[in-house]
């Protein structure tokens, strides 16, 4: 089992930035990828960002069209943290943000559905 506890959302204006994080417990996870999605209402819930790691080595990181050059993820092994940092913020990157666990490293993925270990979600709204 995996615990995930996402942290760091808020309300921001359009522009700002926002750095959210997300705490991994249990399992040991020396390798995987770490994926953010976001879900506005009434919407589905939207691929964001996937990081990909195996022991210490980040590999690879992939974004969703809508925020490529805006976002980042990186991790902070020692933590089991993983991070989205987010610049220019718009007001369409409201939603609530939620990170999951992919044990496969296979290809990347970015279909909720393929994710096995969700967080709770954590608010974030972009004002104009």
């Amino acid at each position: 089992q995996v615990q995930l506890v996402e942290s760091g959302g808020g309300l921001v204006q359009a522009g700002g930035s926002l750095t959210l994080s997300c705490a991994a417990s249990g399992r040991n996870l020396n390798s995987g990828a770490m994926g953010w999605f976001r879900q506005a209402p009434g919407k589905e819930r939207e691929f964001v960002a996937r990081i990909t790691w195996s022991g210490d080595l980040t590999y690879s990181r992939h974004y969703g069209d809508s925020v490529k050059g805006r976002f980042t993820a990186s991790r902070d092994n020692a933590k089991k943290t993983v991070y989205l940092q987010m610049n220019s913020l718009k007001p369409e990157d409201t939603g609530v943000y939620y990170c999951a666990v992919d044990l496969s490293i296979v290809r990347v993925r970015v279909i909720p559905g393929e994710y096995e270990y969700w967080g709770q979600g954590t608010q974030v709204t972009i004002s104009s």
